[in-house]
C-alpha cells in the first residue's frame, strides 16, 4: 500500500473520531512514519502531556504527537479491510492516551 493511501486511512479516521472529542484535543498533531526505530513493530506512539495531566503551567509546549507507523501495521494485515480497521483501532487508541486513558484502561475497553 502507498503511503499517500495510508494517509488518507489515518485521515479517515480521524473522521471516525466523534466531533465533541475532536474539538476537546489540544495541541496535538498527528503524524504517519514507517516504524518506530527502537521498537520496530510498534504499531502507534503517543508522546506528550496528557490532558489529565496538565496543569495551569502548560503552556509555550510543542505539540503533542501521535506517531501511526506504517510499516508496523502493513506487516500485520492481510488485506487492506485488515489495514482500515486497525489504523482505527491504534488512531482511537493513540488519542485515547492524549486524554489520559492508560493501556490497562483501553483493554478493559477493547481497543487495546
Amino acid at each position: 500500500m502507498s503511503r499517500a493511501r495510508f494517509e488518507d486511512l489515518v485521515a479517515d479516521a480521524l473522521d471516525e473520531i466523534p466531533p465533541g472529542l475532536v474539538r476537546a484535543m489540544d495541541n496535538v498533531v498527528v503524524l504517519v512514519e514507517d516504524r518506530d526505530p527502537g521498537e520496530p513493530t510498534l504499531l502507534g506512539l503517543y508522546h506528550g502531556i496528557a490532558l489529565t495531566e496538565r496543569t495551569s503551567h502548560y503552556g509555550g509546549e510543542l505539540p503533542d504527537r501521535i506517531f501511526i507507523y506504517r510499516e508496523a501495521i502493513l506487516d500485520i494485515c492481510e488485506t487492506e479491510d485488515d489495514v482500515v480497521s486497525e489504523v482505527l483501532i491504534t488512531v482511537v487508541h493513540e488519542i485515547a492516551h492524549h486524554f489520559g486513558l492508560d493501556d490497562a484502561r483501553l483493554h478493559e475497553l477493547g481497543w487495546g
